[in-house]
Order: structure tokens, then C-alpha cells, then sequence
């Protein structure tokens, strides 16, 4: 089954809890805090794995995360780090945040790799709490929770030479003339249900890649037909060919087919309609056809180089094959889409921030919110700790500066508090 759209959950695991504990060693007066940091969390990772060629895995499993960091132990043993998650996807996949809708990757090299969901620290023992004033501390910290994010993986095939053009004009049978794919074929509109892929040998050592794109119809940029469906799968391509049926066995009009099709990919994605492009005027051992291929030189020839071919004889077909080979040898390979832009010039978020909903002050921000999840508010120490970061951060002036008053309800993450002057 072939699947090129998915929806998956991923969350890194929870770092491990630190330990209190104190050494108990017959000849060290007064022992002393010996407490070990907890594991951090393992990470949810994408890798490329080049044998895969659809998302069908994520069909059936959606939710993953990934080990969580062992807790920290006595005479200052750390506990281990999570295992990390590996999820494999197909080369092409572009990895997308369903919140913000931030392109997070592109993964189109085999081996490469993302960071999905990072695992969260360790929390530190007591003993990274001992210090000249408080040489025995009885707190520590808790493991900091994981990354977690709803993830949209979308499959772009990864080809050098796609097939465009209307259902039954001839593509899957061209594909399966010129290389080993051998995808469905019949004499019925929509035979291809989805793209193939097929490497085409030219000469020894020289070859490429040729998608054969499911059928365009018009309106197919709006959701007509199937071809809105795959018509990602042409953003990756370097060389399109443009299929038509010359003899206009349909009872179409070649040349309305042509200007239809290359119209849908225009409305599409504006760069496809400036892509290199080739015509392949298929059907050319049946009748019309020559009168036909006339006229689409007449019109098309000063812009598009024509090949008269029968994809189902095999006529014509070694010519095309190789001036597709001479282009791709000048036509740049394009770089992966990866935004790493938006993250570096992302304006530097606040450490806090502070609104009112339904009565309830709502404190939002990454640093905060980690401070709280990481301390261990049934110790009275760690909470008089976060007390004081709360001070330090200026969380208090901002409360009051938004009008908070005794009693109120003040929530930061997952917990709820009471303010108290």
C-alpha cells in the first residue's frame, strides 16, 4: 500500500528524578550529600532509511516515545541516559510541526537524521546542592518531562525525470517500456492509483530515476480526479515530461490537453510551470497521429522539444530516453528544503509571560515552566527554591502588575498554585 501523508505523536522521554541520599562512611566525620543526577531522556529521532518508499508504518501506529532516564542513586551514582527512538522514514519525507506548521526538516539523503522530540534532563542529586552555607541539602531534582509534538511527515518522491500528462495517455506504459517498474495498465481512466517509480539505464554507469505521476485532470490543483493527490510528487523533479496522447484516442484534443495539464501545474506551484519541460507525443502508431503531431509542432515547436513515440511498440523511445540523460547531465541538482532559517532568526521569546483566563492568571514560558516541573514541591527546601527563582525572574512584580490579589489561582504547565503575599 502506498502512503504518502501521515499524522504521528512523538515525545521524548522524561529525564530521571535525582537522589537524596548521604554518605554513611565509617571514617568521614558528619558523611555529607552524595546524591546522583538522574539519566536525561532519550530522544525521538527521523532517519532516512533508503529501502522504504511509502509511510504505510505510520498508518497503524501513531503515538511514540521514547526510554526514560534511569533515577539517580546513592554515593553519587547518576543513573543511565533513555534509549533513544529511531523511526525510519522513506527518502523524501518532509517533516513538518502540526502546531505552527514550521518545516522542522527535509530528509531526502540515505542515513540522514532529525531530532523529532528531545528527552528531557536528569535532575540533579543533592550532592550539586551542597555549598558553603548548606552543606547538607535534603532536596533534588525531579527529571525534566520530555519534548512531546503532533508531527506531519508528508512524502515527496525523490525522482530526476517525472511523467505528467492526462489518464491513458501513456505514461505507465511508457515507464514500464524503458525500465523495470511494472505498474498496473488498462484501458480505463485512473489505472495508476499511485505514483511508480522506475531507473532508467541509458549507458553503462548512467542512469535516472523516473516517477510516473498519476493522471491530471482539469481542476486537479482544487481537488478534481486523483492528481491533486500526487502532485507533490512533481516538486522534487528536475525534468518533466509531458505525455500526450497524439492520436487523441479519448476523443480529446491533444493541444487542449497539453495547455489543460501544464495549466493545473502552473495553478499548482508556480515553479513547476517554469521547470524544464520535454513533449513525449505518444500513440503514434495510430491513425491521426501524424496530422496531429503537425499541428503540435506548429504550436509548440519554437518552445518544447517534441519526440514522436509509441510507448507500446517501443518506437522512438531510445532518442527521448537519451536527450532526457543529456538535460539531467546540465540541470543542478537541487539542495533539500530546510528551514533553518526560521529558527535562526526567530525573535528570542520572553521568559514569561502572563495572562488572564476565566479568572485564572496563566503563566506561559519554556524557562518557567521547566523550573516548576523539575522541582519537588512536597520538599519544603525545593519549594523554597523555586521561590526564589520565581523572585530572581521577576515573576512576582509581574502578578501584581497584572492585578493578582490574595487567594487568586496562579497556573504554570500542569499545576495549579494559590497566591499568598
Amino acid at each position: 500500500m502506498f502512503f504518502d501523508t501521515a499524522k504521528i505523536y512523538v515525545r521524548g522521554g522524561d529525564g530521571g528524578n535525582g537522589c537524596v541520599a548521604f554518605r554513611r562512611e565509617k571514617y568521614v566525620p558528619e558523611g555529607g550529600p552524595a546524591g546522583g543526577d538522574g539519566g536525561r531522556g532519550g530522544n525521538v529521532i527521523l532517519k532516512v532509511d533508503p529501502g522504504l518508499r511509502t509511510l504505510v508504518d505510520f498508518r497503524y501506529q501513531r503515538h511514540y516515545k521514547a526510554g526514560r532516564g534511569q533515577h539517580g542513586m546513592g554515593k553519587n551514582m547518576h543513573g543511565r541516559q533513555g534509549e533513544d527512538l529511531i523511526l525510519r522514514v522513506p527518502p523524501g519525507t518532509l517533516v513538518r510541526d502540526v502546531a505552527t506548521g514550521e518545516v522542522i526538516a527535509d530528509l531526502v539523503y540515505p542515513g540522514q537524521e532529525v531530532v523529532a522530540a528531545r528527552g528531557g534532563r536528569g535532575g540533579r542529586g543533592n550532592a550539586r546542592f551542597a555549598s558553603a552555607v548548606n552543606r547538607a541539602p535534603r532536596m533534588a531534582e525531579k527529571g525534566e518531562p520530555g519534548e512531546e509534538r503532533w508531527l506531519e511527515l508528508e512524502l515527496k518522491l525523490l525522482a530526476d525525470v517525472g511523467l505528467v500528462g492526462f489518464p491513458n495517455a501513456g505514461k505507465s506504459t511508457l515507464i514500464a517500456r524503458v525500465s523495470a517498474a511494472r505498474p498496473k495498465i488498462a484501458d480505463y481512466p485512473f489505472t495508476t492509483l499511485v505514483p511508480n517509480l522506475g531507473v532508467v539505464r541509458v549507458d553503462e554507469g548512467r542512469s535516472f530515476v523516473m516517477a510516473d505521476i498519476p493522471g491530471l485532470i482539469e481542476g486537479a490543483h482544487a481537488g478534481a480526479g486523483l492528481g491533486h493527490q500526487f502532485l507533490r510528487h512533481t516538486e522534487r523533479t528536475r525534468l518533466l515530461v509531458h505525455v500526450l496522447d497524439i492520436a487523441g484516442s479519448e476523443g480529446r484534443d491533444p493541444l487542449q490537453d497539453f495547455e489543460i495539464v501544464n495549466r493545473e501545474l502552473a495553478l499548482y506551484d508556480p515553479d513547476l510551470a517554469a521547470r524544464p519541460m520535454v513533449v513525449a507525443a505518444n500513440k503514434m502508431d495510430l491513425p491521426g497521429a501524424a496530422e496531429n503531431l503537425d499541428r503540435l509542432r506548429e504550436a509548440l515547436g519554437d518552445r518544447y522539444e517534441i519526440f514522436p513515440i509509441s510507448a507500446l511498440n517501443g518506437e522512438g523511445t531510445a532518442p527521448l530516453i537519451y536527450r532526457l540523460a543529456d538535460l539531467l547531465d546540465r540541470l543542478p541538482v537541487p539542495e533539500p528544503v530546510v528551514e533553518e532559517r526560521v529558527r535562526v532568526t526567530r525573535v528570542e521569546e520572553p521568559r514569561f509571560t502572563v495572562s488572564r483566563r476565566n479568572g485564572v492568571f496563566v503563566v506561559e514560558g519554556r524557562e518557567i515552566e521547566r523550573h516548576v516541573a523539575m522541582t519537588d514541591l512536597e520538599n519544603e527546601e525545593a519549594v523554597e527554591r523555586l521561590q526564589r527563582i520565581i523572585s530572581r525572574m521577576g515573576l512576582e512584580d509581574a502578578l501584581r502588575e497584572a492585578g493578582i490579589r490574595e487567594g487568586d489561582t496562579v497556573r504554570i504547565g500542569k499545576f495549579e498554585f494559590t497566591y499568598m503575599e
